[in-house]
């Protein structure tokens, strides 16, 4: 009796990673489904280019053309407003800087998104996530590793996934090289052969944050308030917290002599701390809202790899439990601009081993 071959949706952006995911799952035997988010709130307020745009979606819908898949574009709107807009904008008028790719994982792509590829009765959703899934018998887990591409590894926005989720997701292009994926496309005859990378937050093209706060949210909500040295004597004026960064030099509007770098946001007394760039260097962090892949749960001091920005170098640091769900990350060398709101991302070599969200920076002089 022939066996019946297993169904996998693929999410689509449009892009030519995700595009040559389908095909690739098509050639090893799967039913394939193509299927696109739609996020942006109401078409008319789409902007052109980003993941968001008609554009994308209309390419992602002639890639499913190409293919031969059945193809379906499902609304997200409301889910993405909620969990990711409402998100970036009260994370930044709260002093942090949001990370909406990872929050847009987390609740829509390997939530929503395979929520919808089950009641298709898929047996698998996949991404074209440049990350690796191997199920490890002894550990009785399933386990995130980097992708062997390490130019594009996109492990850093995945430590969020759940056993339950990694059962249930396939990254096809584990095993090639961004090169490798775009000739693969070429002898496709996929027009996104050559598509350029979108380098942007993708519900904001420009890339011009502070407008699209300030459209969102209104600009009264951007409070001035004092820039201040480390000793706390007030050196100038900001414009609102929302327009500035942990580790930011251009922008700053002040002539102190030297080169000034954001040290810190002081939501609760409306300051942004200023110091040269030996002082943007802390010693460590507290992360909270944890989550883990390679163990149940951080009983005890582990030693590890930290990544505190997706462009960040993994560096030496020993993680431990600090109580309510926090774990306290303590590197052998300063790292810069440590900056809460980010995620950091706990390695061991390849392997991921969890992260969680940078809450409050720990400065300890050596």
């Amino acid at each position: 009796m022939k066996s019946k071959r297993k169904r996998v949706v693929v999410a689509m952006s449009g892009g030519v990673d995700s595009s040559v995911a389908a095909a690739l799952l098509m050639e090893e035997g799967y039913e394939v489904i193509g299927m696109t988010m739609e996020i942006w709130p109401q078409p008319k307020e789409r902007m052109p280019g980003g993941c968001c745009s008609a554009e994308t979606i209309q390419d992602a819908r002639q890639v499913g053309e190409r293919l031969g898949i059945p193809f379906y574009v499902v609304n997200f709107r409301d889910l993405f407003a909620k969990k990711v807009i409402a998100y970036f904008t009260t994370e930044y008028l709260r002093g942090r800087t949001p990370n909406p790719c990872i929050a847009c994982n987390r609740h829509l792509k390997f939530a929503a998104l395979l929520e919808k590829a089950v009641a298709l009765e898929a047996d698998y959703l996949a991404t074209g996530h440049y990350a690796r899934v191997r199920y490890c018998v002894e550990r009785e887990r399933y386990l995130l590793y980097k992708g062997e591409d390490d130019r594009k590894d996109q492990s850093y926005v995945l430590y969020n996934l759940t056993q339950e989720q990694l059962a249930r997701i396939i990254f096809p292009l584990a095993q090639y090289t961004k090169a490798q994926i775009r000739e693969k496309a070429v002898q496709l005859g996929l027009k996104v052969a050559h598509k350029p990378e979108s380098q942007e937050i993708c519900f904001i093209p420009d890339n011009n944050y502070k407008r699209f706060l300030a459209e969102r949210v209104g600009s009264a909500n951007f409070t001035q308030g004092n820039f201040v040295n480390l000793q706390g004597e007030i050196i100038g004026r900001h414009q609102g917290l929302p327009f500035y960064t942990v580790g930011q030099r251009k922008g700053l509007g002040l002539a102190l002599g030297y080169p000034a770098y954001v040290v810190a946001l002081d939501p609760e007394h409306n300051t942004v701390t200023i110091g040269r760039e030996d002082e943007v260097f802390q010693q460590g962090l507290y992360a909270n809202e944890n989550n883990y892949i390679a163990v149940a749960k951080l009983t005890e001091p582990m030693e590890v790899q930290a990544k505190i920005r997706y462009s960040a170098k993994p560096a030496a640091a020993v993680i431990s439990p600090a109580g309510d769900g926090r774990v306290k990350i303590l590197f052998g060398t300063p790292q810069r601009a440590i900056t809460p709101g980010q995620a950091v991302v706990y390695y061991q070599g390849e392997l991921v081993v969890g992260g969680g969200t940078i809450d409050e920076v720990i400065n300890i002089a050596l």
